[in-house]
C-alpha cells in the first residue's frame, strides 16, 4: 500500500488499489492549502483590489511555466468579469512584447518562487516606467516580492506530488487567488447580469443570460383565438402554432387566457359545446420582453408549466411571442 505523511505521497509507485487513495490525498492536500490561503488574506488583498479598480489601462497578467498557464486563465476571468486584461508571456516580453505594457497599466505577476529569471526584464521595465506590480508569490525574500507594489503571499505549503516538486498545491492556490481578485473587483464595480451577458454571448452562459426575445421567434404568427371560439377551431389554431398552446384574446386583442393541449384533453367530453372561455386558464403567466432566459426557466419550474407567452414591456396584455421550455434548454 502507498504511504502518506504530512507532506503528501511518500512512495514513488502505487498499485492499482492505491490509486483512489492517491487521488484523495492530492485533493485533500490542495484543499488544506486553499483553506490556509483563505485564512491568510488581509489588508493587502484589499489594496490589490483598490489598485485594480484604479488602473486606467489594463491588468496585464504574466508568469512562466505552470504559473503562465494559470495566468492565462486568471486574465481571462478578469476580462470576463469587467476588468480589462490580457496575458503576456514572460519570456516573449524581453523580445519586444514589453511594448504591450504602457504607463497606466498594472502588472499581475505570478511566480511561486519569485526567482524566475525570465521575470527580470519585466520587473526592470516596470520600475523604469513606474508601472505598479501585484505579485502572487510564496518567497518574500525573492526579487519579485521586493520589487512589487503589493505582495499577495502564498502560504508555504508542500506540493501534493510525491516528490513535492511538480506544481500542484501552489498552482491551485494561485488560481484561487486570481479568481478571488477577479470576483472581488467585479463585486466592487457592481457588474450586472446585463453586462455579463454582453461579455458572454456564446455558449450556455450566453444562452442563459440572453433576453428571451433573442432565443424565440418573434416573426412567427401567434396562435390566437377569441373568447367564443369553438373547440374544433381551437384545435386547428393550436396545431398551426406547433407549441401546444393558444392564446385567448378579447375583442381588443388583449390576452385574457391560454389553452394548452392538456386543457383540450381534459375537456374532450365537451368537444361539441365548449368555447374558449369555458376551458381556458385565465390570468396566464407571462414575461415581458427583455427577461433573461434563466429567469424564464425559473418561472416555468416554479409554476410547473412548459410554455408561456412573452409580452411587450409596457403592455403585459399584448403577446408578441411564445417561449417553450424545449427552445430554452440545450
Amino acid at each position: 500500500m502507498a504511504a502518506f505523511d504530512d507532506f503528501g505521497l511518500v512512495g514513488a509507485l502505487v498499485t492499482q488499489n492505491d490509486l483512489i487513495e492517491t487521488g484523495r490525498a492530492v485533493v485533500q492536500k490542495e484543499a488544506e492549502a486553499l483553506s490556509l490561503l483563505a485564512n491568510s488574506l488581509d489588508e493587502r488583498f484589499e489594496e490589490a483590489i483598490s489598485l485594480i479598480l484604479a488602473t486606467e489601462g489594463r491588468v496585464i497578467v504574466t508568469g512562466m511555466g505552470k504559473s503562465g498557464h494559470i495566468g492565462r486563465k486568471v486574465s481571462a476571468t478578469l476580462a470576463a468579469t469587467g476588468t480589462a486584461s490580457f496575458f503576456l508571456h514572460s519570456s516573449e516580453a524581453a523580445h519586444g512584447d514589453l511594448g504591450m505594457v504602457m504607463p497606466g497599466d498594472t502588472l499581475l505577476i505570478l511566480s511561486n518562487s519569485g526567482f524566475t529569471r525570465e521575470l527580470r526584464p519585466l520587473i526592470g521595465y516596470a520600475r523604469r516606467f513606474a508601472i505598479p506590480i501585484i505579485a502572487i508569490v510564496s518567497r518574500l525574500d525573492s526579487p519579485l516580492a521586493k520589487a512589487a507594489s503589493i505582495v499577495l503571499p502564498l502560504p508555504r505549503t508542500p506540493e501534493a506530488c510525491p516528490a513535492r516538486i511538480a506544481p500542484t498545491t501552489s498552482t491551485s492556490m494561485t488560481l484561487a487567488l486570481g479568481d478571488a481578485l477577479a470576483i472581488a473587483a467585479m463585486s466592487k464595480r457592481g457588474v450586472t447580469k446585463t453586462e455579463l451577458a454582453m461579455w458572454h454571448p456564446g455558449g450556455e452562459i450566453g444562452s442563459r443570460l440572453a433576453p428571451i426575445e433573442e432565443i424565440i421567434e418573434l416573426d412567427d404568427p401567434l396562435p390566437l383565438v377569441g373568447m367564443d371560439t369553438p373547440m374544433r377551431d381551437i384545435v386547428f389554431e393550436m396545431t398551426s402554432g406547433g407549441k401546444g398552446v393558444t392564446a385567448v384574446v378579447d375583442g381588443d386583442g388583449a390576452l385574457v387566457g391560454v389553452i394548452t393541449d392538456g386543457d383540450l384533453r381534459r375537456a374532450f367530453d365537451q368537444v361539441l359545446i365548449a368555447r374558449a372561455c369555458d376551458i381556458m386558464t385565465p390570468a396566464p403567466i407571462t414575461v415581458p420582453r427583455g427577461t433573461p432566459v434563466e429567469e424564464v426557466l425559473a418561472l416555468m419550474n416554479a409554476h410547473k408549466v412548459t410554455v408561456l407567452f412573452v409580452t411587450e414591456v409596457d403592455d403585459p396584455t399584448r403577446p408578441i411571442g411564445i417561449a417553450h421550455i424545449h427552445d430554452l434548454t440545450p
